[in-house]
């Protein structure tokens, strides 16, 4: 992150004629939120004196303890380039901080914060690389976003099918523009799917970068005429948008997974962060799935991980290790979607991961087999398990896990089980078109 003063900021914002700056955080659900401010308010913002109501964030706090104060991290300030360039605007993303001073247990950047803190105790820094797809849809005569795709292209299609590919050039540009190092760019198996990859960063830049990459997407599409979503499976019968998240630990200046002499070039922390994921992963699943829609996506057949091993080739298992070594060797974790807060999905896998090392654990035998190909019983025989079927079973395995309370915080954790809870308890007692179509009529 490029270490910007106060005085920095202050400079830019006078030398660019920026007029409007957003001060950027994120709710529990991750949902980006923000309090604009122009120019004149800047140096207050940035004394830290920026105060808001905390009261009417999701999860945040009770009215009688609202007062909230937004403190920006100056390494965060961009200029957004689709924004005129006379009265511009720009954005930092902030810290949520309590009157007393004290970081706000409730604020998911500060998780992510506490649980690095605890990797750098140990000696490590967390690089992380997500692939975040999404689909662009087209909007009817009222503006509103459908579920008809604008192409029919399928993966790494190119035009005239691949009618996004204007769009997603545009996009790619204008993160280029913000600092973003994008790797790749492409049309996905789906119709009216997407993928752009941005490369890896440290762990609180890349879940600073997903915030904004939402945001742009959705901001481009908008002026495409197109609608962006990031859920996970807004059309039946084909694939859902993931969001794979590749991952590696750093010490001493190396990388802590490679090993020349281990088994498959591995080192023991790798196999033994492995086998942490693998342990928490069914605790993780309400927050790096946190929806309904979370599980529409994990089903067998749309490859998307539905189970609980790890391979160096095949992508069936939850945990797939990919073919470069030395100072690319990572491990991607397959399961988690875009739909989740960056900021908890990264902290939760960082401190399963930190567990396994912690406690020396070791992963299950690795699986070449395609999973989906096997029958119960000889899953049953490998010891193979599958996710929670649901959000609510997430929420249950939520709920059971000592690792995710401690990780998330008192606060946070019980404030976004209760989140969740309510959003299943509205899903289950609604009546869907499904339940219409197949009982109406019959009964």
């Amino acid at each position: 992150m490029e270490k910007l003063t106060k005085e920095d900021v202050l400079k830019k914002v006078r030398e660019n004629n920026v007029k409007f700056i957003r001060l950027q955080f994120t709710d529990i659900l991750g949902t980006m939120k923000n309090v604009a401010i122009t120019e004149s308010q800047l140096e207050k913002a940035l004394s830290n004196e920026c105060m808001f109501d905390g009261s009417s964030i999701e999860g945040f706090v009770r009215i009688e303890e609202s007062d909230m104060y937004l403190r920006p991290d100056t390494s965060t300030y961009v200029e957004f380039p689709w924004r005129p360039q006379h009265d511009g605007v720009a954005r930092m993303i902030c810290d949520v901080y309590q009157p007393n001073g004290e970081a706000f247990p409730g604020d998911p950047r500060n998780v992510l914060k506490r649980v690095l803190d605890e990797a750098a105790e140990m000696g490590y820094t967390f690089n992380v690389g997500p692939e975040c797809e999404f689909f662009l849809f087209q909007k009817d005569e009222n503006g509103y976003p459908t579920t008809e795709t604008h192409d029919q292209a399928g993966y790494f299609d190119l035009g005239p099918v691949d009618h996004g590919e204007d769009a997603r050039r545009d996009m790619c540009l204008l993160l280029e523009e913000m600092g973003f190092e994008i790797e790749a760019s492409h049309h996905e198996v789906a119709e009216g799917q997407h993928e752009i990859d941005f490369k890896y960063e440290e762990a609180m830049k890349t879940a600073d970068n997903i915030m904004t990459f939402k945001i742009v997407v959705k901001a481009i599409a908008q002026r495409h005429g197109l609608h962006a979503t990031f859920m996970p499976k807004p059309i039946f019968g084909i694939n859902g948008s993931g969001m794979h998240t590749n991952m590696s630990l750093g010490k001493d200046g190396k990388n802590a997974f490679y090993d020349p002499n281990g088994a498959l070039e591995l080192s023991k922390e790798a196999y033994q962060f492995i086998a942490g994921i693998l342990t928490h992963a069914k605790a993780m699943c309400a927050i790096t799935n946190p929806t309904v829609n979370s599980y529409k996506r994990l089903v067998p057949g749309y490859e998307a991980p539905v189970y609980l091993a790890w391979s160096t080739r095949n992508r069936s298992p939850l945990i797939r290790i990919p073919e470069a070594r030395g100072n690319s060797t990572r491990v991607e974790m397959r399961h988690p979607d875009p739909s989740c807060n960056p900021y908890l999905a990264l902290a939760v896998a960082l401190a399963a991961g930190l567990d396994g090392i912690k406690k020396g654990m070791e992963p299950p035998q690795g699986v070449s087999e395609n999973i989906y190909d096997m029958d119960e019983a000889t899953r049953n025989e490998k010891s193979i398990e599958s996710l929670p079927a649901n959000l609510n079973d997430a929420i249950a395995e939520m709920k059971k896990s000592s690792l995710m309370k401690e990780t998330l915080g008192e606060h946070l954790f019980h404030r976004y089980i209760e989140a969740k809870t309510i959003e299943w308890d509205s899903f289950r007692t609604a009546v869907h078109p499904w339940e219409l179509e197949q009982y109406l009529k019959r009964y």
